[in-house]
């Protein structure tokens, strides 16, 4: 009886070790050959302005430079209103649109319903306490199939890590998906568009480079937002990647004191929902 117990501690002890690890490691990019198809012809354009709507309603910019989302403020009807949106953009034969379009589609798709999944289980202290994902040691609700598009199941870590990264290639994606916490990139108070979304992608990035969350100084080392840490592959691979894409966007003094940098002290982030209540 006892060794028995001793075993069994020492396999929970093993699982809280691992427990951690998997909850933070990140989900390479993996292509989905289905989603690389477009149409360079099609003049057609998706109708996002139900979702320009809620974010213009509830998104709040606060002193701090972090949006919140007013989701205690959100109207039965408003949440209807969101679900048809949802319903139309899943009922959307996407890869008969070009590229652009698809880019702000995926985006928009990605972003709506991650409030759609917080509004459904609201109050919640983090999007990491609704377990909607498989798997023993998985938080969240990423790896839930949450909708069909073009007869396909789709989960968010399927729009993000199976679409956007692969298909696109472009770090600055990291700075449009918005997961619902204090430590991530702002969600916008305006849908992405295709015509728009160069601006919006570069504005995004500035923003979030050049605010705490993103870099810092900590006597006098670098610390970072965990997200380059996660996806240092899209980062450029190694620290002065990293270092390299935060140059390019650091606005005084922040570029200043990066030029002295060459390695990563630290990293963080803030998974507390991007509440407007906590205000």
């Amino acid at each position: 009886m006892t060794r028995l117990i001793t075993r069994r501690a020492a396999l929970g002890g093993l699982l809280l070790a691992a427990a951690p690890r998997a909850a933070c490691a990140a989900p390479r990019a993996d292509p989905w050959p289905r989603w690389q198809a477009s149409d360079e012809s099609a003049s057609a354009s998706v109708d996002h302005a139900p979702w320009d709507g809620f974010l213009a309603r509830h998104v709040v910019a606060s002193e701090d430079g972090i949006n919140r989302l007013a989701y205690r403020r959100v109207l039965p009807q408003e949440r209807d209103a969101l679900a048809i949106y949802l319903a139309g953009l899943a009922g959307t034969p996407v890869t008969a649109y070009r590229r652009a379009e698809q880019l702000a589609y995926w985006i928009n798709l990605y972003n709506a319903l991650t409030v759609r999944v917080v509004l459904d289980h609201y109050p919640v202290a983090s999007i990491r306490d609704i377990a909607l994902s498989p798997g023993l040691f998985s938080r969240g609700p990423w790896r839930k199939k949450l909708l069909r598009v073009e007869g396909e199941e789709v989960s968010l870590d399927d729009i993000e890590h199976r679409i956007l990264r692969p298909v696109w290639r472009d770090p600055r994606l990291h700075y449009a998906v918005n997961c619902a916490a204090l430590g991530c990139p702002n969600l916008g108070p305006r849908a992405f568009t295709a015509a728009a979304t160069e601006q919006m992608l570069e504005d995004a990035v500035r923003a979030y480079v050049n605010h705490p969350r993103g870099a810092r100084i900590i006597d006098g080392r670098l610390h970072v937002s965990s997200i380059y840490v996660w996806y240092k592959e899209d980062f450029g691979g190694d620290d002065p990647g990293v270092i390299a894409h935060l140059r390019r966007y650091a606005a005084p003094p922040l570029a200043q004191a990066l030029a002295a940098q060459t390695s990563i002290a630290g990293d963080s982030y803030d998974w507390s929902l991007n509440d407007a209540a906590a205000l």
